[in-house]
């Protein structure tokens, strides 16, 4: 099953998002922005002087859970429509709320680098027979038109059928009239391992040096007296009681 280029799928949505111009700037006013529902935001870009935006956090958080960094997003603000990543996202330190984040805007014209994500789909033999799937990478670095970047690379892993099988970033299907593969070709993406037998490990007996006693087989004086010793102190002792 090595070097075997695998089955793999590459899947794209449209999303959009919208958010407005955002009017109150400053650590302390932006604590309250954030209470009534909103995330403050930054668009910037090449040839674009940078807008302080806001977004309502749930449709924030909806859209940025199926996108993450990698893929476009349609930013729609007062009708105008502008091609974005998000970028740098910040978050709460205790609750992990996102608090901040950037939106590059793409020219739609200039090729890009992003991390695209994988996800493994299908059953493997080998696992079924005992075997450990082991995901080595879940991404891969590729270059490409913003609007030609795949949203995710699905993997598909019923190809792996024993011990050593693996799928590397180069048996990936990726269509490479639009999309340049910039992870190296060698990359393990997921292997299959056999399972780990955990070894026993036999504390060491201790060495006696010739002479000496065993520490468990060694008495105490009183143990060590003769018996004969001690049946003559028994009888010197009811001698003196009468």
């Amino acid at each position: 099953m090595k070097g075997r280029r695998q089955k793999t799928k590459m899947t794209k949505t449209t999303h959009q998002l919208n958010a407005t111009v955002r009017e109150i700037k400053g650590g302390n006013k932006v604590k309250k922005l954030r209470k009534q529902g909103f995330v403050p935001s930054t668009m910037y870009g090449r040839g674009l002087e940078s807008v302080s935006i806001q977004f309502k956090v749930t449709d924030l958080i909806k859209t940025f859970k199926e996108t993450g960094e990698s893929v476009l997003v349609e930013l729609i603000i007062d009708e105008k429509k502008y091609p974005i990543l998000f970028k740098n996202p910040q978050y709460h330190f205790l609750d992990g709320s996102i608090i901040h984040i950037d939106c590059f805007k793409v020219n739609l014209k200039e090729k890009i680098t992003a991390e695209i994500p994988i996800v493994l789909i299908g059953e493997s033999q080998a696992v079924k027979d005992g075997n450990i799937l082991i995901e080595v990478s879940d991404q891969v670095e590729v270059e490409a038109l913003p609007a030609d970047l795949p949203e995710k690379i699905e993997v598909d892993i019923s190809t792996l059928l024993a011990v050593d099988d693996h799928i590397s970033a180069g048996m990936l299907n990726i269509d490479k009239s639009k999309v340049e593969l910039k992870t190296s070709t060698d990359q393990i993406i997921v292997k299959i391992d056999a399972p780990r037998v955990e070894e026993v490990v036999v504390a060491p007996e201790a060495e006696v040096a010739p002479g000496d006693v065993p520490a468990t087989e060694q008495k105490t004086p009183e143990e060590a007296e003769p018996a004969d010793a001690k049946a003559m102190a028994g009888k010197e002792k009811a001698s003196e009681e009468k």
